[in-house]
């Protein structure tokens, strides 16, 4: 029987896309079958997480934790299927996420609320199916799209004060994540195969947070509810 698990999604996903560039040439003879994009990407999130589960946690302190937004360079590649309906393959250089903490001023004597406990870099690369309406020579096209997002985490350390709040020195792991995007965008025909694209999407991360403190282990479960909003050129090809 054949196995699946996450850490063979990014190899199925570009298959998927190049199985869909080689599908149905004969769709796109009249007009420009591929675009690259590159702009900015710009990450709100909303942030929830379970109870903070494992030893020595100060009762009634309800510790929490937020994520601060950031910017990125955002890359893409998409293939025009028909002229109406595109598939895209985005990443974006790995951005340094700040955790912070969330709730009481301090556990124990350490400050908490609003200090930055940890940090890591993520990648994800999403595949996004889209439907865009008009023809290909209108001068605004906007387009809908649905796709999967697949996130994993790496260099992810505790900080001094995330330290402190834990009792001494800490190491952090994150599980990997595969949830659903929606997107809505609009693009601008500049001529001569430019393009301007600006759109708006939603995502679901979700991820397993262990700590370990010496041997103390402590877990959540961490909703960060990725919001984005891009802006980017592309050429056409």
């Amino acid at each position: 029987m054949t196995t699946f698990s996450v850490r063979t999604l990014p190899a199925v996903l570009a298959a998927m896309v190049f199985g869909l560039c080689c599908a149905a040439p004969g769709y796109c003879d009249d007009f420009p079958q591929n675009s690259a994009r590159f702009g900015l990407y710009s990450v709100f999130y909303h942030v929830s997480a379970g109870d903070l589960q494992g030893l020595y946690i100060p009762p009634g302190s309800d510790p929490n934790i937020d994520a601060k937004n950031v910017e990125t360079l955002y890359l893409a590649y998409v293939r025009s299927v028909t002229p109406n309906f595109d598939v895209e393959l985005t990443a974006g250089y790995p951005p340094l996420q700040k955790t912070v903490g969330k709730g009481p001023a301090t556990l124990g004597s350490a400050p908490y609320n609003g200090q930055v406990i940890a940090t890591a870099r993520w990648v994800a690369p999403t595949v996004l199916f889209e439907y865009v309406f008009f023809d290909p020579g209108a001068t605004f096209r906007p387009y809908i799209g649905a796709g999967v997002n697949y996130t994993t985490f790496y260099d992810r350390d505790s900080t001094a004060a995330g330290d402190a709040a834990s009792g001494g020195p800490t190491k952090l792991s994150l599980t990997r994540s595969v949830g659903p995007v929606g997107t809505a965008g609009l693009a601008w025909n500049l001529g001569s195969n430019w393009h301007m694209y600006g759109s708006y999407s939603i995502s679901r991360v979700n991820t397993d947070l262990t700590a370990d403190t010496a041997g103390i282990i402590r877990t959540t479960h961490i909703k960060f509810g990725p919001q984005a909003l891009v802006v980017s050129l592309g050429y056409s090809f």
